[in-house]
Order: C-alpha cells, then sequence, then structure tokens
C-alpha cells in the first residue's frame, strides 16, 4: 500500500485552513477516491519539493 501519510497531512492542513473539520486517517483513506488520494499526494511532494 502507498503511504499516504504525507497527502494526509497535506489535506488536514488545508481543512483546518477553511474552518473545516478534517476526516480521521481510517475515514480519509476509506472514503476518498484512488484519484482523490493521488492528487493530495502529488500536492504534498510537490509542497515538499519546495
Amino acid at each position: 500500500m502507498t503511504d499516504y501519510r504525507e497527502g494526509y497531512e497535506f489535506y488536514r492542513q488545508v481543512c483546518e485552513k477553511h474552518g473545516l473539520e478534517p476526516i480521521n486517517f481510517h475515514y480519509y483513506i476509506l472514503n476518498l477516491s484512488q484519484e482523490q488520494l493521488d492528487a493530495y499526494n502529488e500536492q504534498a511532494k510537490a509542497l515538499e519539493a519546495e
């Protein structure tokens, strides 16, 4: 399984920035589509590279 922790951290930060309560990691993995998970991972990697 791909490590989604970096993507989750990015998701959590975006939620908090907009005043939303993020779902926990377990539900993050279960409820997001593969496309959404990949998008959050790509954003996390892009921000890390900056």
